[in-house]
């Protein structure tokens, strides 16, 4: 009888024991087929992270149009004598008033332009240049701003304040960008843009005139004949 119940009890460990193994490998293979079915979600969960993503940080496409059309072509002969960087800081408002906070549209621009100016030389004529004793005379076309632009690179909106019942007027920074060009070339003017270009320019002819063999060179305004 003893011995019936030994074996019973050893019978019962080693069912027990394989019952136990049993379930270790079905949920080894449970989990593996887990992980067959979520893998594949996590990664399309993962891609359409990255898909929405670049939609709300999309990079701007550029298209340019391959058919190039030339206007215009000319031959060209400025002396470019100097060059103003200037910085100027410019208010756009409008719907301004009592009603301002409701409708009202306001931007400061930072902006950044360069004044370039000189002499055009393919305006010097024959009559221009001659000679009176060993002095020779040079009469040099008026000097002349070439360029005087916005660099886009470094120009901003600091700040804008946008009325509540409204969203904005779509114009308002094209026409302070407008205004920012023609304040930069009024500063430059007013600082003398156009008089130091002047001296420049009969400064570096004067060295090629000289190089060139006359050693007296003088330089006659407009008026002068």
């Amino acid at each position: 009888m003893e011995n019936s119940g030994g074996n019973r009890n050893a019978l019962v460990a080693i069912l027990l024991f394989a019952v136990l193994i049993g379930l270790g490998v079905f949920g080894f293979v449970v989990v593996a087929q887990l992980n067959q079915v979520t893998g594949p979600v996590e990664a399309v969960s993962g891609e359409l992270e990255t898909q929405v993503a670049q939609l709300l940080n999309a990079t701007p496409t550029i298209l340019p149009d391959p058919v190039t059309i030339i206007r215009d072509v000319r031959t060209l002969a400025r002396l470019e004598t100097i060059q103003y960087s200037l910085e100027k800081v410019i208010t756009a408002e409008t719907g301004q008033g009592p009603f301002g906070v409701l409708f009202g549209d306001r931007l400061l621009f930072v902006a950044h332009g360069d004044v370039i100016a000189g002499v055009d030389l393919a305006k010097l004529q024959a009559g221009d240049m001659w000679v009176e004793g060993e002095t020779l005379m040079v009469r040099l076309p008026e000097a002349e701003v070439f360029i005087a632009a916005l660099d886009n690179d470094k120009s901003y909106v600091y700040d804008r304040d946008v009325g509540i019942l409204t969203s904005g007027s779509v114009n308002l920074e094209t026409e302070a960008r407008q205004a920012a060009e023609d304040e930069i070339l009024n500063a430059a003017l007013e600082d003398g843009i156009l008089d130091q270009a002047r001296i420049n320019a009969e400064s570096f002819l004067l060295r090629l005139l000289i190089d060139l063999g006359y050693p007296d060179v003088e330089f006659v305004g407009p008026e002068d004949n």
